[in-house]
């Protein structure tokens, strides 16, 4: 009796290769400057020095507004405390402080007349420390003759400030050292594939800043690479009893992979782009790598967890392909998204993604198979002739090319061989483009 089972390709989790460039961690800082005009009114303020410090080691960098009033940082290190200050030849210095880099927030800014002076960090730490601050623009600086005229209730309203800002900055300046620290130990971990650790390590960083794309992409790809070692664990151990729970270990890790990438996409979505190219370049390599991590996580969410999702897996592939553009990982994400629609009985659907693949690639030996074993699939669901026809094409282009090594060449010939016996079919033979004769 002729089979109509679908052939299985793969027992064992196949774990995609995807590379990954751990973030750069620097980021944009941007802001814009106004000047108080005597009418009340406000104007763009250009040539006003813009000066960033960053108070948690040292670090100076220096700009001026354009005509626009505007400014910007591009490939400031991410994890790190800043103040700005802001002062302008026919203005009075103000300062903003407890700083973040790329966080997608332009800070706003706005001058009053005065003197010119331009505050140095010494002063603006003295500012902050006697009078407070409270991050917004206007603030004065030390010194100024305003200040020894301020009421005792404004000068507690100050100190009362100042102290929320300073609490405010220790957190910060805490957090950045936690997730610089979850983020290297959680790599080295990573790399030594002790999951478990870097698992740990990066939840350790997110604890301290749920908003890291970085950390959130890491743990993705450690969950995904220990759910694939449980998995395959379990399918292949001799000890039953060890089989599924070993297998809801696996389903639970992929699960949790698909979650971690989800946040890192959004977060990295509702970050602007950056203008400068450097900046920008290492931006959109890093919202590839999560791209590429979301959609291999997909991949096996959908495949072992939930088979309901592959619209979503779909998507995934979709929107990483849209724009990846080494060849390479293309064409492996290409293979990803084939195969995830395979293993999720769409048949269709996986048959075109293959037929794409040998569009471009027509030595491709695993869409050659993919695609025979397919067809086959298909043909037999309704004994079309015309499809067995086609998926002995395939299969025997794929036994044709294929290395013996290959671990589905046996399955190759034996579908072949049932073709033959069973349907009547044999390959058809392809005769090769003669070589055009040069003329002397």
């Amino acid at each position: 009796m002729f089979r109509k089972t679908l052939f299985s390709i793969f027992a064992v989790v196949a774990l995609l290769s995807v590379a990954f460039t751990a973030s750069a961690q620097t980021g944009e800082l941007r802001g814009q400057v106004t000047m108080n005009q005597a009418d009340g009114t406000k104007v763009p303020a250009s040539d006003v020095v813009i000066d960033v410090y960053r108070t948690d080691i040292s670090g100076k960098y220096n700009t001026k507004t354009n005509k626009k009033g505007e400014f910007v940082f591009a490939g400031l290190p991410y994890v790190g405390d800043y103040v700005i200050g802001a002062s302008h030849p026919s203005a009075r210095p103000t300062y903003v402080p407890g700083v973040k880099v790329g966080r997608g927030t332009p800070y706003e800014i706005t001058l009053t007349p005065g003197d010119g002076k331009r505050l140095t960090l010494e002063e603006i730490k003295a500012a902050e420390k006697n009078f407070g601050g409270n991050g917004a623009a206007g603030t004065p600086a030390a010194g100024s003759p305003g200040d020894k005229a301020k009421s005792k209730a404004e000068l507690e309203e100050l100190a009362r400030k100042n102290a929320e800002i300073e609490a405010r900055n220790k957190k910060i300046e805490e957090s950045n050292v936690v997730v610089e620290r979850a983020f290297k130990a959680g790599n080295t971990a990573f790399d030594a594939k002790n999951y478990d650790e870097a698992v740990k390590q990066y939840d350790e960083g997110l604890a301290a800043d749920p908003e890291q794309p970085a950390l959130l992409t890491q743990k993705s790809a450690a969950l995904k690479a220990r759910g694939v070692e449980r998995y395959n664990a379990a399918i292949t151990s001799k000890d039953e009893a060890a089989k599924g729970p070993g297998i809801e270990a696996a389903k639970g890790d992929f699960r949790a992979s698909a979650e971690a990438i989800k946040q890192a996409v959004n977060l990295l979505n509702a970050q602007p782009a950056p203008t400068d190219p450097q900046e920008q370049a290492r931006f959109t390599s890093n919202k590839i790598a999560a791209l590429s991590t979301r959609a291999e996580a997909m991949r096996l969410f959908v495949t072992k967890v939930d088979l309901a999702e592959v619209e979503a897996g779909e998507k995934a592939f979709a929107d990483y392909l849209a724009v990846e553009t080494d060849p390479a990982r293309k064409l492996s994400g290409q293979r990803g998204l084939a195969q995830m629609l395979f293993d999720a009985n769409s048949f269709d659907k996986s048959l075109a993604e293959y037929q794409k693949i040998l569009a471009t690639n027509p030595d491709d030996t695993d869409a050659l198979v993919k695609s025979g074993m397919l067809l086959f699939n298909i043909g037999a669901v309704s004994n079309d002739k015309a499809k067995y026809q086609e998926a002995a094409n395939f299969l025997q282009q794929f036994v044709d090319k294929a290395p013996d090594t290959d671990k589905l060449k046996a399955d190759a010939k034996a579908i072949l061989e049932e073709l033959k016996n069973q349907q009547n079919v044999k390959a058809e033979k392809t005769t090769p483009t003669p070589a055009r004769r040069r003329r002397p």
